[in-house]
């Protein structure tokens, strides 16, 4: 990795407040991937792959890795809300292309902090409190929502409190695993083998499309580049930073609950890292436990829904959706008709969606966001600019363009047509506001 130096540090004036150095930055990332996917879904990667999670672990943190490469480059070259969408339009500015790949990454955070929710009301909070699941989980929507509202600030500030609760209760898992391994208890050996009813090779790469959503945290990081302080130096370092940070801490979990538990009994479970800890006779209390990867799930939700209404301005900005998305709070300076358009959303998919489902989904749409990502910056590469940017060799983008389609080649047919549905609702709400703009247009002149 290089870097180009130019004349002056992109940290222009913005619509949105820059209140967010590296160390929150960092925080964002971090807490937007130690997250509910390493709390709920070891399971789900135990059935494809048996002890050998570590394996699909390892495919997302390459793809990953390739991506973020590309991301480094397009943030800080281009340091503006809207993510992938901005970068499209200005490789081969097709307005339409340019809303469909916005609209696909609002629709993941969407979807994401759905499955999330689902996840909050399911066995985890269950273990505290008994609840009817639909209301927990439309409660649990809007009070994350009056937390975006309130700013950016306070959104991260959350973040970085549960941050480091939620990472305290993968360090227990990790704790009690080496302590269950010091014991003599632990096997090891499961961890080289695989499931018995699966092909090693078509296992592994499809618990790697599960895995992946574990490392979806640089693009929702994308999404805050008007609200960062001096970003061609922050972002680099908080995003390489953070991942390095959660593949660590996902091989010594993954390691550790295969060493504790049988991958069958992983398999089964709907909250895995819990069994883990109360099969280890540590005595870690289990509605202790509980708590802490409830924050952890609603952290991430926070994030994705945080990072959805950052996409919805950016579009907004960039006149691709009505302008209406754009308007922010007068004294918070934060985009309030984008913020309650995704809370309703969110609620209205987290009553009809599961948590797998729903994760399998996000996880395809931003395949097709990293693809289009990976695509631009090749094209992009001829274009100067007056700013220090981070900047990757071209064969990056070309592996991770292959990376992406082997994993998009993994997904299933319903999970395929999830994301058709997705692209025909976008392009009817991409039609009715390109309709509105042009009534507007007529009625000022």
């Amino acid at each position: 990795m290089t870097k180009n130096t130019g004349a002056a540090e992109a940290d222009a004036p913005t619509g949105l407040k820059r209140a967010v150095g590296a160390p929150l930055l960092f925080a964002f990332i971090v807490g937007d991937t130690l997250g509910a996917g390493i709390y709920t879904l070891v399971g789900t990667m135990a059935t494809d792959v048996g002890g050998v999670i570590w394996l699909p672990l390892l495919i997302a943190l390459v793809v990953a890795l390739l991506t973020a490469g590309t991301y480094a480059e397009l943030i800080t070259k281009y340091p503006h809300a809207g993510g992938a969408a901005r970068y499209v339009d200005r490789a081969f500015g097709i307005p339409y292309l340019s809303f469909l790949i916005g609209f696909l990454m609002m629709a993941s955070g969407i979807t994401t902090a759905a499955a999330l929710a689902n996840a909050f009301a399911g066995d985890y909070l269950a273990a505290l409190i008994d609840v009817p699941t639909a209301p927990a989980a439309v409660v649990f929507i809007v009070l994350l929502t009056l937390i975006n509202l309130r700013g950016v600030r306070e959104s991260l500030t959350a973040n970085l409190i549960a941050s480091v609760i939620e990472v305290t209760g993968l360090v227990i898992v990790i704790f009690v695993a080496a302590v269950v391994l010091g014991s003599g208890n632990g096997e090891p050996t499961r961890l080289l083998e695989f499931a018995p009813d699966v092909p090693p090779l078509q296992g592994a790469f499809a618990a790697s499309v599960i895995a992946f959503f574990s490392f979806l945290g640089f693009e929702a990081a994308a999404n805050m580049a008007e609200e960062v302080r001096n970003p061609s130096k922050a972002y680099p370092r908080a995003l390489f930073g953070a991942i390095a940070t959660a593949a660590v801490v996902y091989l010594l979990i993954a390691i550790g609950a295969v060493i504790v538990l049988p991958p069958a009994d992983l398999a089964e479970s709907t909250g895995p890292l819990l069994d883990v800890v109360f099969a280890s006779g540590v005595g870690i209390p289990p509605w202790l436990f509980s708590l802490i990867a409830l924050v952890a799930i609603a952290n991430g939700a926070l994030l994705f829904m945080v990072m959805a209404s950052r996409v919805g301005y950016g579009l907004a900005e960039a006149t691709l959706l009505p302008r209406v998305f754009a308007r922010v709070l007068p004294n918070r300076r934060t985009p309030w008709v984008s913020i309650v358009v995704v809370a309703g959303l969110t609620v209205a998919l987290t009553l009809i969606g599961d948590v797998s489902s729903l994760a399998e989904t996000t996880v395809l749409l931003l395949l097709l966001v990293f693809l289009s990502a990976n695509v631009s910056v090749l094209v992009l590469k001829k274009d100067k600019v007056d700013h220090q940017h981070f900047s990757v060799p071209r064969f990056v983008p070309v592996v991770g363009i292959i990376a992406c389609i082997a994993l998009l080649a993994q997904q299933t047919g319903i999970i395929w047509l999830g994301a058709i549905a997705y692209v025909v609702v976008g392009s009817v709400l991409y039609l009715a506001a390109r309709a509105g703009r042009k009534r507007e247009d007529r009625l000022a002149r």
